[in-house]
């Protein structure tokens, strides 16, 4: 009774938190203390829980250092003209044929480079949306757009080299992050194919009406914009292709866009040193000010620190045995189709509890890693299926802040849900072609490429 009463208040503060906006740490840390009370008058003493939580905590050391660098990484890509110029060509090709099919691949290319769907909505997403047209049908096509934005941000959210999320669970499996990313690759072909189809159907029976638009001309006006400014793009690129280190790559672009910042876009060194650690942003007067801003050493802080939070929780959460009747009841998944099923329903039900993809991440793998490990699935398979699932359902939980933050950025609300296509082709597909496995170690992720 009293871990009922538990789940069902830290799911209220959860949710409310979510819906008003509230920075998630401060219900993360109510909904432990909560849980923490629980397990205390049931006979678990504050230091063996603050211990678990400790332990918990421990899987998200590797990430965060990562997740700094990120924060670094976009700030000095903003300040060198790179994403400016990525948004400047792309909007050169908008047409109310194209838009639709311009919003989805623009923003899965600046996802993938940037490695972060808020900031990809936050920037690309936001420019975007300020070129709809008002007009009577405006709502159908705002949550059109929306839904290729916010289908697109995730793309390079499951798939980049500098997703935190595809970092975390690359951390929690103990797998390589690129090695993950190739087997991401062959399973997202057909799920993508499809979209991008869907997308030119509504590109080519739905042209979405223009407003008049300054957009290109103020990036122009402000920035230095010519293939030059996207070397730091390229640098991340072509290290991670030769597989170098995540970190290594990181700091190289950083290098990079920092030495474009002073020398071709003329801020200087000590401007640029502020805008890594604070986050980039333009004069009060510019009309780029809400456009283009962002990354920052800082605000990486934030989402470390709710990560940090996540993976404590969740340790209790495993140490305590507190969910073992879902556990026992994963007993009975013996085959890989089971696996899959398991894996989405689970991840589903995490999301829609935890409001957040990260506490979704961690309890779908807690749960979970034992029945893989059982089934004698290698890690790789568990990484997969948590990244074909988990982390593109999520934004479809219209209270997980996965999906409800960016639908708040560009002004929409859950609306945009049936058109982020790519998010729901994918875990489908996955669902689908599951029938085709035939042997426990089998999945999608290891199958020839001619499977695929």
């Amino acid at each position: 009774m009293d871990i009922g009463l538990a789940f069902g208040l830290s799911f209220g503060a959860l949710l409310l938190g979510a819906v008003r906006g509230v920075f998630i740490a401060y219900p993360l840390v109510l909904a432990m203390a909560l849980f923490v009370g629980v397990l205390w008058r049931r006979g678990f003493s504050l230091r063996a829980l603050a211990t678990m939580g400790w332990r918990g905590s421990q899987k998200a050391l590797p990430v965060i250092g990562v997740l700094l660098l990120i924060g670094a990484v976009t700030a000095s890509w903003m300040a060198a003209g790179t994403v400016p110029t990525l948004v400047y060509y792309g909007l050169q090709v908008v047409t109310p044929h194209s838009f639709v099919l311009v919003a989805f691949g623009l923003t899965s290319a600046m996802s993938l480079l940037l490695g972060t769907s808020f900031g990809t909505v936050g920037t690309v997403g936001v420019a975007l949306m300020m070129m709809v047209a008002g007009g009577e049908a405006s709502g159908f096509y705002r949550s059109l757009i929306a839904g290729a934005i916010i289908a697109g941000a995730y793309v390079g959210d499951r798939a980049s080299p500098m997703s935190s999320s595809a970092l975390l669970i690359a951390a929690i499996t103990r797998t390589d992050i690129y090695d993950n990313i190739r087997r991401m690759g062959r399973t997202s072909l057909l799920p993508l194919g499809l979209a991008i189809a869907i997308y030119t159907g509504f590109a080519r029976f739905a042209p979405v009406p223009l407003a008049a638009s300054s957009l290109a001309a103020d990036l122009a006006a402000e920035f230095h914009l010519s293939p030059v400014t996207l070397l730091p793009a390229g640098v991340m690129m072509l290290l991670a292709l030769r597989r170098v280190p995540v970190q290594r790559a990181m700091v190289a672009s950083t290098a990079t866009a920092i030495a474009l910042a002073v020398a071709y876009q003329h801020y200087s060194l000590g401007q640029v040193l502020q805008y890594l650690l604070t986050g980039f942003h333009l004069g009060a007067d510019s009309p780029l000010t809400a456009i283009v801003l962002g990354g920052g050493v800082a605000a990486m802080v934030r989402v470390s620190l709710v990560v940090v939070i996540s993976t404590a929780f969740v340790g209790i959460f495993a140490e305590t045995r507190l969910l073992h009747q879902v556990e026992r009841s994963l007993e009975r998944v013996k085959t890989p189709g089971d696996r899959i099923w398991a894996t989405t329903l689970v991840g589903t039900l995490s999301a829609a509890f935890g409001c957040t993809q990260t506490i979704a991440i961690l309890l779908t793998q807690q749960l979970l890693g034992p029945t893989y490990h059982r089934t004698q699935a290698p890690p790789s398979a568990l990484a997969l299926d948590l990244e074909n699932t988990v982390v593109v359902i999520s934004p479809l939980i219209p209270w997980n802040i996965a999906g409800l933050v960016p639908a708040t950025i560009l002004g929409v609300n859950a609306g945009f849900i049936p058109f982020a296509c790519y998010l729901y082709l994918l875990p489908v597909f996955g669902l689908v072609w599951v029938r085709g496995r035939s042997s426990p170690g089998e999945t999608l992720g290891n199958l020839p490429p001619g499977h695929c």
